[in-house]
C-alpha cells in the first residue's frame, strides 16, 4: 500500500510516500522558520499562509521525487488536530 502522508500542523509543510509503512520514497518539508524568527516564536497566521502557499508544490515534489504517479496512491494520511 502506498501512503501520501502529509503534515502541517506548525511552522513546517511536509509530504512523504510511505510504502506499507516501512519504506520512505519521498520526504519533502518546506519550512517557514525565517518568516517567525523576528516575533521570536511560531505565529499561527503565518504558519496558516506559509502551508496554503507551500502545500501544493510539497505534494508534487514529493510524488514526483518517489518515482510514482497519483494513480499510484492508495491512501491518503494527514494531520488532524494538535496535542
Amino acid at each position: 500500500m502506498n501512503v501520501l502522508g502529509i503534515e502541517s500542523s506548525c511552522d513546517e509543510t511536509g509530504a512523504s510516500i510511505v510504502v506499507d509503512g516501512k519504506t520512505m520514497l519521498s520526504n519533502v518539508v518546506a519550512s517557514s522558520l525565517e518568516l517567525h524568527r523576528y516575533y521570536g516564536g511560531v505565529v499561527p497566521e503565518i504558519a496558516a499562509r506559509s502551508h496554503i502557499d507551500s502545500i501544493i508544490p510539497v505534494i508534487e515534489e514529493s510524488i514526483d521525487s518517489s518515482g510514482l504517479g497519483w494513480q499510484d496512491i492508495d491512501a491518503i494520511a494527514v494531520t488532524y488536530g494538535a496535542v
